[in-house]
């Protein structure tokens, strides 16, 4: 990262009563967006930002922290502060894979299921599936990745007239989405649930990030083109992983 003088006085028309977190993180803002840190790399100490901007750690903290909330770092355990993508969207106009949305944005996926399960259904995940009570039915958990990096924890129950596909597919398949359309099952439709949570004992373990971290919560139930109901999933991703857009018109509000 190229030296930086502590940073001047600003003129007096010009944010002159800005703290100096903020022109500390104005100045950090700068550099990023003009390629001075790359994407993926890790800023300096904060030891060696306070001395090379002539502040003390404090106003560092407060820097980066502002950072964090306009989602242009990210702390990672043991790792420092590390220099984030741009967010990239999804839509939920049509239908698509997190292995499709990540190739389709130039991404690499990757994935590992990290535990499978075979157990009787519950009362809910009967009604949602149009099943019988406690029918035998096949789960996993997988930890997603985007170039490599762990940004999503997936728990996917599936329909029983799945269950040998599911139970064939290798630990580390990229796409059930094309693992299914191979068999014939072509997933088309899908409703969203998005809301914050905080991360459990497992999505931090799984994830490595501290527990109660935040992240992002997308509850799906996926069906076929003829309307048969594939999987109930619930999707927990990294703070600032990635966005979601919805397009504005009718909808549906719930109160929780």
């Amino acid at each position: 990262m190229p030296s930086t003088s502590p940073i001047p006085e600003p003129a007096a028309d010009r944010d002159a009563g800005a703290p100096r977190y903020a022109r500390v993180a104005a100045d950090l803002r700068r550099r990023i967006a003009e390629g001075d840190v790359a994407v993926g790399a890790r800023l300096p100490s904060e030891a060696a930002l306070a001395a090379e901007y002539g502040v003390t750690r404090s106003v560092v903290r407060g820097a980066l922290a502002q950072l964090a909330r306009q989602s242009l770092v990210v702390s990672r355990p043991r790792g420092g502060w590390v220099v984030q993508p741009r967010h990239r969207t999804q839509g939920f106009d049509r239908m698509l894979s997190f292995a499709q949305w990540a190739v389709d944005g130039g991404r690499v996926p990757g994935g590992a299921i990290t535990s499978r399960e075979r157990r009787p259904a519950t009362a809910r995940e009967a009604q949602l599936l149009r099943i019988r009570w406690q029918e035998p039915l096949i789960a996993f958990t997988r930890v997603r990745t985007l170039d490599g990096r762990r940004v999503m924890v997936e728990r996917s129950t599936w329909a029983p007239w799945l269950t040998p596909v599911i139970e064939a597919l290798p630990d580390d398949v990229v796409s059930t989405a094309e693992a299914l359309a191979a068999e014939g099952i072509h997933i088309t439709s899908g409703t969203h649930r998005i809301e914050a949570v905080a991360a459990s004992t497992e999505d931090a373990a799984l994830l490595g990030v501290r527990r109660s971290s935040p992240l992002l919560q997308v509850t799906r139930i996926t069906t076929t083109r003829e309307g048969r109901i594939v999987e109930l999933g619930v999707d927990r991703y990294l703070s600032g992983a990635i966005a979601f857009e919805v397009a504005a018109g009718e909808s549906q509000r719930t109160l929780v």
